[in-house]
């Protein structure tokens, strides 16, 4: 096993002066030479579409991939609760630094400090970004920008639109992207999955696609590529992601040479509907900004079933072992919980996996009015999954899996191991740690689409010759002729299960073994079933249909292959991250309390794979990125 240390890149100096410091010492390309450099960007939620927009309008040649039907589908839409910044518009006390320190101690100190403190200082100018582009933010009475409280910070920070921030930011940065592809300088690929990336001479020069309509395989050269495709947290089955979220792209960019960092860091979100049967395809994610005014409860004595019982009857867990924070601590500790609960038997429901989440004193304090106004899309969607009206009755939650911390590894410039790679948002591994807090991704994702990338990416351009390459290239035939080879393997292999079969198994081994709690018995458990179930795959599934025509159960495939290989990585990180931290909960390593024991001695790094496997082989060498603290303290975590 490798134990090369990684260069992240930062520049020198202090903090606070790094990335401006950094944006005049990169190279920059003429203005009348952008048009000569082609661009891929690949996804169009918040990172994707925000990354073409700025692109597109600096003067490049944009070239934009989704698999949905329209790029304001991205998975982008589903995020309810809001964005972070340190507009400090309450004067609670916030700040540029607050926001650092909250992120790097809520990511339980394993997040590089210099991109956590940028994110920090660019996240202001994403809210007037947004404002300038018609982004219908919730105002007071005054009408001016209002904020409310997300877990892990005592402060009021997140900016919303009531329970779609998500959908609006989106909307916002596809109209940007739009207004570019309407004036030519953005091609829209729409209904195209990336299935490979092409290297000409190490360097990344293009993509592989299948348009998921016709079944062609397409190729596309450009002289850099943009990845912006999200997470994996669908490796698991049943999780807060759209079906058609996966990790394809960012895996096959791993398997040409993308380093892929700390995979087990996983969100578990505390706030989610619980599953209510096998039949069950996805579960639906309540926004953490109910925890502002939901109290979180469970019966004090085991198998009480009846939700109407007195106030003293009743463990207000989250407030009484957390005073400081209560039901705003961050989203793995409230997770931890809420599992500790149910395992004692006070969990509650038919099924008894589930907590309440009560609004009742909200509604006496406020009145139901005020709190539809916050909350009533979010209020209206659980009653129609549940058939039960939490303004009468308490909401029933327990987590799920949701974000993922890890990702492929990034220095400074958002630049992976692969030149000229780059890669946004929730797909890098970059500036969470080990925990997201609530109301960071929408700001990540922004940050690196709208003020980051625009400069990186012109600095790896200007830094580099480009020799002319057009997808007559042979790396093009070749990786073309490998997806087609595939596609055909997978088509032909005749066997007796569905891939849904396959992943279902898949999710129930990673749900049971690398889920809230992990051990090393478990996790080498998971590796032993992920590669006999991988094997499996690979000689019974089976694939209906052609490969030239619309597929979905050959999209499906091919993702659930992936997962399969991914799923085994995430399980081998786990167990080789001697430690607890954040999202990643090892049982031999806990306080006495039930907290999560971390080990800076031997683990304050981000441990980046690089796979060097073949066929049905799965191996990596692991390398490491030390992490130093010299802002934010190494310190135990604590929200008491």
């Amino acid at each position: 096993m490798s134990n090369q240390k990684l260069d992240s890149k930062v520049p020198s100096g202090d903090i606070a002066d790094k990335w401006e410091k950094h944006k005049f010492d990169m190279k920059l390309v003429n203005p009348a030479n952008k048009r000569k450099f082609e661009i891929i960007v690949v996804g169009t939620g918040l990172a994707g579409a925000s990354a073409a927009a700025s692109l597109a309008e600096l003067g490049y040649k944009v070239k934009s991939f989704c698999i949905q039907d329209s790029a304001r589908r991205a998975h982008s839409i589903a995020a309810q609760g809001g964005i972070n910044a340190a507009k400090n518009y309450p004067s609670d006390g916030d700040s540029v630094y607050r926001l650092f320190y909250d992120t790097v101690k809520g990511g339980d100190f394993r997040a590089r400090e210099a991109n956590v403190y940028r994110l920090a200082q660019v996240s202001n100018n994403i809210i007037d970004q947004c404002v300038a582009q018609g982004v219908p933010f919730a105002r007071d009475y005054g009408g001016m920008l209002t904020n409310r409280s997300f877990g892990g910070a005592q402060v009021s920070r997140t900016f919303y639109a009531r329970g779609q921030t998500g959908q609006q930011l989106l909307i916002g940065a596809y109209s940007a992207m739009m207004k570019e592809v309407g004036k030519g300088t953005i091609q829209l690929f729409d209904r195209r999955e990336m299935l490979d990336l092409v290297l000409v001479d190490g360097v990344a020069r293009g993509i592989t696609v299948r348009n998921l309509v016709s079944g062609e395989i397409e190729s596309h050269s450009a002289h850099a590529v943009v990845l912006a495709t999200g997470g994996y947290g669908n490796t698991y089955f049943l999780s807060t992601n759209a079906k058609n979220s996966n990790a394809t792209a960012a895996w096959r960019c791993h398997k040409k040479g993308a380093y892929f960092a700390n995979p087990c860091f996983t969100q578990i979100h505390p706030t989610c509907i619980p599953v209510s049967g096998d039949y069950q395809s996805k579960l639906t994610l309540m926004s953490e900004s109910l925890r502002n005014d939901g109290r979180v409860w469970v019966p004090k004595d085991k198998g009480v079933k009846e939700w109407n019982i007195p106030e003293e009857q009743r463990d207000y867990y989250l407030e009484r072992i957390y005073p400081s924070f209560g039901n705003l601590v961050p989203r793995d500790v409230a997770s931890r919980q809420a599992k500790f609960r149910v395992d004692e038997g006070r969990g509650v429901g038919t099924s008894g996996v589930a907590v309440y989440l009560d609004f009742k004193d909200a509604v006496q304090r406020m009145g139901q009015e005020a709190v539809s106004e916050k909350y009533g899309n979010l209020f209206q969607m659980y009653e129609k999954i549940t058939g039960e009206d939490p303004y009468k009755q308490p909401m029933r939650i327990y987590p799920a899996v949701h974000y993922t911390m890890g990702g492929l590894w990034v220095d400074y410039n958002l630049q992976s191991t692969i030149p000229g790679l780059h890669v946004l948002g929730e797909a890098n591994f970059s500036d969470h740690g080990a925990n997201r807090l609530g109301a960071s991704a929408l700001m990540q994702g922004l940050a690196d689409g709208y003020f980051v990338i625009p400069y990186t990416i012109g600095h790896f351009l200007a830094s580099h010759k480009h020799p002319e390459v057009t997808t007559d290239h042979e790396a093009f035939k070749a990786s073309a002729n490998e997806v087609r080879q595939k596609s055909e393997q997978l088509l032909g292999i005749k066997g007796k299960k569905s891939p849904d079969e396959f992943h279902r198994n898949l999710g129930k081994v990673m749900w049971e073994y690398v889920g809230m709690s992990r051990s090393a018995e478990g996790l080498k458990k998971a590796q032993i079933e992920i590669s006999n179930l991988r094997e499996e795959f690979w000689a019974n599934v089976n694939v209906i249909g052609d490969p030239k025509n619309k597929n979905s159960e050959l999209e499906k495939a091919g993702r659930v292959a992936d997962f399969l290989e991914l799923g085994e990585l995430m399980a081998r990180d786990a167990l080789e991250r001697e430690e607890s931290c954040g999202g990643h909960f090892r049982e031999e390593h806990q306080t006495a309390e039930n907290e999560a024991k971390r080990n800076d001695e031997d683990f304050a790094h981000a441990a980046a794979w690089e796979y060097s496997g073949q066929d049905l082989k799965m191996n990596w060498n692991r390398h490491r990125e030390e992490l130093n603290f010299e802002y934010v303290k190494l310190a135990t975590r604590s929200y008491k």
